[in-house]
């Protein structure tokens, strides 16, 4: 099954996931790994070259790897890509390697997923200047209202960091927010997608399977919805 069963959770970005009855996990490959996808677990995954493993001599190698798995059937999105100030090399290169990765997305008409580290600036200039066709999917989210809502006016996804999402001061954000915008994630942590949906559907003022219904309508809408090449 390569696609959300009514009722099912969502999990949109994890690691290593095991499967769980109920839980739609989306795997995220990272390309330094060199990992065959038709061994992981998930029914789906995404993948890509994440700014932690750049050392600015693997950069072609790890491309090659995403355009090596790039058709296959059961990936929905390319990512995590993005930027990192605390960790990882120059921005220079850090930028280099995302823009090949937006042309990548762009040329399989596929969502990209963003790791953004203190680089908000960098990733919407990045944004305007390549001026992306598929949507971006900003994986972590952890910031103010007013970050969150200037990226989904370009259009992005966000899907919030488990552990900051689950804080009660995370409620006041999350109530700013269109719902059709969100997702939520594990991000491979030791946490209950179940528990993170529990709270969420209280912040938004939902039962959990409204909530539900809502990230299985975004997810259809993101990546599953036929895009132009």
């Amino acid at each position: 099954m390569n696609s959300p069963r009514p009722g099912d959770y969502i999990d949109i970005h994890t690691h290593d996931s095991r499967l769980v009855p109920g839980v739609f996990a989306v795997e995220n490959i990272m390309a330094h790994e060199n990992r065959d996808p038709t061994e992981i677990s998930a029914p789906v995954f995404t993948a890509g070259i994440h700014p932690w493993y750049l050392d600015g001599k693997n950069s072609g190698a790890l491309l090659a790897y995403i355009r090596r798995i790039a058709s296959s059937s059961n990936l929905i999105a390319f990512g995590e890509a993005g930027f990192d100030k605390l960790r990882g090399p120059s921005l220079e290169i850090q930028l280099a390697v995302f823009s090949e990765q937006v042309k990548i997305s762009g040329e399989f008409g596929k969502p990209l997923v963003i790791h953004c580290v203190k680089a908000w600036n960098e990733l919407q200039e990045a944004h305007r200047d390549l001026k992306p066709e598929p949507p971006w999917l900003v994986h972590g989210f952890r910031g103010k209202k007013d970050l969150a809502l200037q990226l989904i006016k370009r259009g992005m996804y966000i899907s919030f960091w488990f552990d900051f999402v689950i804080r009660p001061e995370s409620s006041g954000l999350l109530k700013s927010l269109p719902p059709e915008r969100i997702f939520l994630e594990t991000d491979g942590a030791d946490t209950d997608i179940r528990e993170i949906y529990a709270k969420v559907s209280a912040d938004f003022g939902l039962s959990v399977d409204k909530l539900k219904e809502q990230i299985s309508s975004n997810y259809r809408e993101l990546f599953m919805k036929k895009r132009t090449l």
